[in-house]
């Protein structure tokens, strides 16, 4: 290379330098996400999608207007079993006796960790289940009634502690 080459101007090599990292970066941003899939895409997406306005009405004319409640009994602590209820009456506080409640625990991050725990009567209306989570972080809960045939749900979300961080606060 002669004296008066570009690429021996300092600003050439650091923008030089610069977009050689930009590539690099990106190179393994995309190498992680193309081999650290948590696999939440269901096979069936297109046909559920294609249905889900459709459920949509169907559940809206259906709903009786039942008041459903899910009650978080202490802080949801990794590997340790807490307890959940769930209250269930009609538009004028009437109990209800469903055929089945069933709780679902879905972790958004992994499908893999995603669970289901039927829910036992406590007494007419409640229903309880001691539930542990495999891993702490968020995860949506859906208590799912069914009766006569139909289902109806009350969706909630809940944060999972790691169990190191509350033995520090003990």
């Amino acid at each position: 290379m002669s004296k008066s080459s570009p690429w021996r101007s300092p600003v050439i090599l650091t923008w030089s330098g610069l977009l050689l990292l930009f590539f690099i970066a990106n190179g393994v941003f995309i190498y992680l996400a193309l081999s650290s899939n948590p696999g939440l895409v269901i096979d069936d997406y297109y046909e559920r999608g294609q249905d889900f306005e459709k459920n949509m009405i169907t559940r809206r004319a259906e709903d009786p207007g039942w008041n459903m409640r899910i009650e978080l009994i202490g802080v949801p602590i990794q590997q340790q079993l807490g307890e959940f209820r769930f209250h269930l009456s009609d538009r004028s506080g009437a109990l209800l006796l469903p055929d089945s409640v069933t709780l679902h625990a879905y972790r958004p991050a992994n499908i893999k960790q995603d669970f289901d725990a039927p829910m036992s009567e406590l007494q007419t209306g409640t229903y309880s289940v001691e539930v542990a989570f495999p891993v702490p972080g968020v995860w949506d809960l859906l208590v799912v009634v069914a009766k006569q045939g139909a289902e109806f749900s009350q969706a909630l979300r809940v944060n999972v502690v790691k169990a190191s961080a509350t033995k520090g606060s003990e």
